[in-house]
């Protein structure tokens, strides 16, 4: 079997049967809120808005969902990234709590939807770890504790209790729950899909050039059109080049992840639960999961962002050292072969957690920027807190999410 380089197995296992075509923009429109981005955030905020009576339109310079959300891992996590420690330390105890609260709502609400839409993505609930390397046992359980006295959640498993979930050999771990695996092109697909029926217009293949704001107004400039509108959110996963001075609060990274062949039988038994996902305390860390169709998908190797006419032998070297650190947790998957081997790009901001909301700078335009490749949930979270500051009702704790924080 030959791996499949730069091609992400959820977009290229997807029949294009099932795949919506939808047309470029040209000439001039009007709206309530205008989307550029049409990823898991744009498309689950283009629901939200539509379904609340919002005139809205999506933007995407290429094909809905084969950006970042696409090429993701696939997971609906209730945590933020950073760990709470790092956010108590940064932006206070209040904050850390709410950052971790309002992302584990994001994470059962963007469950809920998906089940009430009846979208077909593979949606399962997981139980998702923390395991400690061998000399982080400590570090872990100060982050246990931590979070145990914000209120945050989460089970301290010793390596007795650890082994009935997995057979990474680790010495600890914290359990958590209210998460979720799932097919992301899939998932934003059927929500493309969905706000369109609710009257929102969608257009792909439809490059931004620039955008300009008056004091009543945003109008977006494309190559083959121009649309007027009162927003514009800007859900683009980093800055781009229209918003220079944002750039500085982003860091580009390179995520990478391997799908491996189908376990044979006799390894899956040896490989522990597979309704469990877990990351270490490696930094950059690991993140595995497992599919449904019994694959192993690995994570990691987060560098950053290389020169372009160097991605492709460093996609093939960090493929290999996947694998190879995979084979360090599982000793049985020895002689398995990766099916893909793929990167995702993301915006890392300096505390990690994801900026949402509106910036001083740009009048008439909101933000949803930032987060890594290992969860999808943010896009949740950035719908329902951007449809609350369309609406004029932002809640305190939004700021936690806020440039201003």
């Amino acid at each position: 079997m030959r791996t499949r380089y730069g091609i992400s197995p959820w977009i290229d296992l997807t029949p294009g049967s099932r795949v919506p075509d939808y047309s470029r923009l040209r000439g001039a429109h009007t709206t309530q809120v205008v989307i550029v981005g049409g990823g898991l955030t744009g498309c689950a905020t283009a629901y939200a808005c539509a379904l609340a009576g919002v005139k809205t339109m999506v933007i995407e310079a290429d094909r809905v969902g084969r950006g970042s959300a696409g090429r993701s891992a696939g997971l609906l996590l209730p945590e933020p990234g950073p760990s709470f420690l790092d956010i108590e330390h940064a932006h206070g105890l209040r904050a850390a709590r709410a950052a971790f609260d309002s992302w584990r709502r994001a994470s059962l609400e963007g469950a809920a939807l998906l089940r009430r839409l009846n979208i077909k993505c593979g949606l399962e609930p997981v139980t998702p770890l923390i395991v400690a390397n061998r000399d982080d046992e400590r570090m872990l359980r100060r982050e246990f504790d931590a979070r145990a006295k914000g209120g945050a959640g989460g089970t301290w498993l010793t390596r007795a209790l650890l082994g009935k979930l997995t057979a990474a050999e680790a010495p600890a771990a914290i359990r958590m729950r209210d998460a979720f695996s799932l097919d992301p092109y899939r998932a934003c697909l059927g929500l493309s899909a969905a706000a369109a029926s609710r009257g929102a217009a969608i257009f792909e293949r439809s490059q931004v050039k620039k955008v300009t704001f008056t004091r009543r107004h945003v109008d977006v400039i494309l190559e083959s059109g121009q649309v007027r509108a009162s927003t514009v959110i800007v859900a683009t996963g980093t800055a781009s080049l229209e918003f220079r001075q944002l750039r500085r609060h982003f860091k580009r990274r390179e995520s990478y992840f391997v799908l491996t062949e189908p376990l044979p039988a006799a390894i899956r038994k040896q490989v522990g639960r597979r309704d469990t996902t877990f990351s270490d305390t490696q930094r950059p860390h690991h993140r595995v999961r497992f599919t449904a169709d019994d694959r192993v998908l690995v994570g990691g190797a987060t560098q950053d962002e290389t020169p372009e006419r160097k991605r492709p032998s460093i996609l093939v070297q960090r493929t290999g050292q996947l694998m190879y650190e995979l084979l360090t947790m599982f000793p049985a998957i020895s002689g398995l072969v990766p099916e893909y081997g793929w990167d995702v790009l993301s915006g890392e901001t300096a505390d990690g957690l994801m900026y949402i909301g509106p910036h001083r700078n740009y009048p008439h335009h909101l933000f949803a920027l930032g987060g890594g490749g290992d969860s999808v949930t943010g896009a949740f979270l950035a719908a329902r807190i951007l449809l609350r500051t369309v609406q004029g009702g932002a809640e305190k704790d939004d700021a936690i999410w806020a440039f201003t924080r």
